[in-house]
């Protein structure tokens, strides 16, 4: 019987397959050639009542990677939440192995995150990247739960242009003057950060999803956790939070090979150009934009938001 290869070893093998990958559009949204190329299987997808989503706009993602929009953070919340505080349990497999990325394709033998969610027995807990007219509509008919978590458009964009310099399966990124543009255009893998945000926003009552927002996760993690707590049906004690609260700080994390995702091959994730957990702050952005870019980013972020009225900070 051939060994089964760790998700590491997988990669290893793989990564002369590996390169940055061309955006295709699936209906009028912008994907990662091997995810378009398989996206009636995703569609296709039907998950079990009792699964969770979490879904976040990315800042980058491929190989089952998050980013930086609090998705690995909100991840490892959940996980711990769902193992009462037990961090050992949470160390498990790496984020990407006990966290499928719904969507994500990478050549064989990497498994793809639709694999990977064939070898586990529900309740599971799923990550995405997919506005929300492109998530499978098995978790509204089955009612599951999913958690949606945002962050201001200015960091966002700053974390993503970091994680496409960084990840090599990415599209090239370009100069940031550039980036920006690319950002208020939707031309970046997975579409529009405003089309994604005022999507889940605008269907949160009717379909039952839990917004949370970034910055108030890093005001107050201790507040926040209890809400997704609350959401998940759960009842932790406070000392359990307040571990909970600790093993998810951004310090914590950032040493935590299984979720920093420093498992993945220098040439493929480059850590010398950016590491994939960078800062974790909110407010980096005024060290990236100028004042003019500053003044053309406010202006076309009006015209485009002007009848969401989601409350976004971009400082705390």
């Amino acid at each position: 019987m051939e060994k089964q290869l760790s998700y590491r070893e997988a990669i290893e093998k793989a990564r002369n397959a590996l390169c940055r990958f061309p955006l295709k559009n699936v209906r009028g949204v912008p994907l990662m050639e091997p995810i378009a190329q398989n996206f009636e299987a995703i569609w296709a997808f039907c998950p079990d009542p009792s699964d969770l989503l979490i879904a976040t706009y990315p800042k980058a993602v491929t190989l089952h990677i998050l980013f930086r929009t609090g998705t690995t953070w909100t991840q490892e919340i959940v996980d711990l939440l769902l193992h009462n505080g037990d961090a050992e349990a949470c160390k498990r497999a790496p984020t990407a192995v006990r966290i499928p990325f719904l969507e994500i394709h990478s050549p064989p033998p990497i498994p793809s995150g639709l694999d990977l969610l064939g070898t586990m027995s529900p309740p599971r807990v799923i990550k995405t990247h997919l506005p929300i007219q492109l998530v499978p509509e098995g978790f509204w008919e089955n009612k599951c739960k999913v958690i949606y978590v945002a962050r201001n458009a200015k960091d966002n964009m700053v974390s993503y242009y970091h994680f496409d310099r960084m990840n090599k399966t990415q599209p090239e990124p370009g100069p940031w003057e550039g980036y920006i543009h690319k950002f208020m255009k939707g031309e970046l893998g997975w579409g529009s950060w405003y089309d994604h945000v005022k999507g889940y926003w605008e269907e949160k009552e009717k379909r039952n999803i839990l917004y949370l927002f970034f910055e108030d996760m890093k005001e107050n993690p201790e507040r926040e956790i209890k809400r997704i707590m609350k959401y998940l049906d759960l009842t932790l004690s406070d000392d359990v939070i307040s571990h909970i609260v600790e093993l998810t700080s951004f310090k914590v994390m950032k040493e935590n090979p299984m979720a920093n995702y420093t498992f993945i091959p220098k040439p493929i994730f480059d850590h010398s150009i950016s590491p994939f957990m960078r800062k974790g702050e909110v407010g980096d952005w005024v060290n990236h934009f100028s004042a003019s870019q500053s003044q053309l980013f406010d202006e076309d972020y009006e015209k485009q938001m002007k009848k969401a009225n989601i409350p976004f900070r971009t400082n705390i």
